[in-house]
């Protein structure tokens, strides 16, 4: 039990500071260098960890959830006024972490199901397992419309502007939001995870 809770958090500590990193080349391939004059685009996690996000929550979730491990870095700061014009760039920034997250699920997924037929070790296999759901539920839970999660940035990027002052007020009382989601909520769109693990992998989660 304790061998494979190192082993998720170390994939999910990989796999979430890959997210923010992919935010921060994202913001500065759109004209904000925040995240760079403060460091952030490095894949030194001691640069990303959030204590709860990333130690605290996943530890919790993993020892009463049946093993299920994910969470989040400390955010990479970009500035949306040095972003270039438009809604898209604000946008392709949030988007880019969840999709990071898919690109390295789909890569082990393929790792995955040529193992499977090649009959590699088992440990192979299951780590190789385990990278692809940590990641497909790294992505799926930052699609959410919850602030500040990646999906509510997209929504708000769409977000007619006389709409925009409710912005503030949602993401004031996020982190409430989220832990509300993940502990109420998170049960009702999990399955989404499942059926695309089985789709990439073409095994059962």
């Amino acid at each position: 039990m304790a061998l494979e809770f190192v082993i998720q958090i170390l994939i999910l500590l990989m796999s979430v500071v890959i997210h923010e990193v992919c935010h921060g080349l994202a913001a500065r391939y759109y004209g904000d260098h925040t995240a760079e004059y403060q460091g952030r685009l490095t894949l030194n996690p001691l640069k990303h960890l959030d204590p709860v996000g990333s130690l605290l929550l996943p530890a919790l979730l993993f020892f009463t959830h049946s093993g299920i491990v994910f969470g989040w870095a400390k955010p990479v700061p970009y500035n949306p006024y040095n972003l270039k014009p438009g809604r898209w760039p604000e946008a392709a920034v949030a988007l880019a972490g969840p999709a990071s997250n898919f690109a390295i699920a789909a890569v082990f997924a393929v790792l995955l199901r040529l193992g499977v037929s090649h009959d590699y070790s088992p440990a192979f296999l299951h780590i190789t397992a385990a990278i692809v759901l940590v990641n497909l539920l790294l992505m799926v839970f930052n699609l959410m419309p919850v602030p500040p999660l990646d999906g509510s940035r997209l929504l708000f990027a769409v977000f007619p502007e006389r709409l925009y002052r409710y912005r503030n007020f949602f993401e004031r009382y996020g982190f409430v939001l989220v832990i509300i989601f993940i502990f109420f909520l998170w049960q009702f769109v999990e399955p989404l995870v499942g059926t695309l693990f089985h789709i990439l992998t073409g095994q059962p989660q």
